[in-house]
């Protein structure tokens, strides 16, 4: 038996103990390194869905993780007992027409850890022990931790809201909310060459958080004049979730600029509007999780070519999921809130 989260609905976390179960040939089991709490999560555990995602069954949460090898399958070849690894959550077919043309990410057949998209939902890694496929697996020899790596996949939630963007050598890039994913798209731009980052929010630490990964200026979005923010962004980035942090993407965007939405909006969805981004010739588009990305997020942490810990703010046992769900949901307070499993 092994310990697990699992959220039955709104506010309603129980730890409860989940079952072991046998390796098929090209599985192993991992004992948690390190596991964040995502916006997604949070979702779960405040309102029991996200977006157009409600759970149905209990859901064990989590999708970016780290973990340390137990045991491996007769068929494994890539990970051996005692080794690292980050987890890609992301579990597509491969052979469905989007696999195909190289955007996994949005393959027909995803299944997505932590997520209650599909039902049965595909149950998350908030627990002691779990199984995964060796494909999902990257082995870390490099010296660093287990928090850092948890959080390839936030840093690939920005690198493929970057990579949408489009070519930004030279460009200023607005980016709006200043949480885990807004300053993961500050790392991002930075590495893409934006000459210059402005971040917004309605709140001041994660601002100043935004500063510490790189951002050249940050903006109290509910505290200044409106025609502050026109027309100062090439490109801007919603990471926010929010419509107002969405209608300030289309007013910042100069005419001909790109907006990328990464944040999921509320599930009533908004007011679109058509003939603002008609008359400005304004691109706006979509991106959803992440594909190749999470492979150079890893690469990216594994050579120091970014750090994360700045925005890691604590690490809590599993056995403290509740508190660790209210402190990620207190943006005063934290950032990125990981939950741990000591060995």
């Amino acid at each position: 038996m092994t310990l697990a989260c699992k959220i039955h609905g709104a506010r309603d976390l129980r730890l409860e103990h989940d079952d072991e179960r046998a390796l098929a040939p090209h599985e192993v089991e991992l004992r948690l390194g390190a596991a964040g709490i995502c916006g997604s999560d949070l979702h779960y555990y405040l309102h029991g869905r996200v977006g157009a995602f409600v759970i149905r069954e209990p859901l064990i949460p989590g999708h970016e993780a780290s973990g340390v090898v137990l045991r491996v399958g007769d068929a494994v070849t890539r990970v051996q007992p005692g080794m690292k690894v980050a987890i890609n959550p992301s579990h597509p077919c491969g052979q469905c027409d989007y696999c195909r043309a190289g955007r996994d990410n949005l393959c027909r057949n995803m299944r997505f850890l932590g997520s209650a998209s599909i039902y049965p939902h595909v149950q998350g890694m908030f627990r002691e022990r779990f199984v995964m496929g060796e494909r999902q697996l990257t082995p870390v020899h490099e010296d660093i931790s287990l928090g850092e790596l948890a959080c390839a996949e936030p840093l690939s939630i920005g690198l493929h809201g970057v990579n949408r963007a489009g070519a930004l050598l030279g460009k200023t890039v607005l980016v709006t909310g200043g949480g885990t994913i807004g300053c993961m798209t500050v790392i991002a731009a930075r590495l893409a060459g934006a000459a210059r980052v402005i971040v917004t929010d309605v709140a001041d630490r994660p601002l100043q958080m935004a500063i510490q990964v790189g951002a050249d200026e940050t903006i109290r979005s509910d505290q200044s004049d409106s025609a502050l923010l026109a027309d100062i962004a090439d490109v801007s980035i919603e990471a926010a979730g929010n419509p107002a942090a969405l209608d300030t993407c289309l007013r910042a965007t100069r005419r001909g600029g790109r907006i990328v939405q990464v944040g999921t909006l509320p599930a009533d969805g908004i007011s679109f509007p058509a003939n603002n981004i008609m008359a400005r010739e304004l691109d706006y588009v979509g991106a959803f999780r992440a594909g190749i990305e999470f492979d150079w997020a890893v690469s990216f942490l594994r050579s120091r070519r970014v750090d994360v810990r700045p925005l890691m703010s604590a690490q809590l046992p599993l056995d403290r999921a509740v508190e660790a769900f209210e402190l990620a949901a207190d943006r005063q307070r934290s950032t990125k809130v990981q939950l741990v499993c000591e060995p």
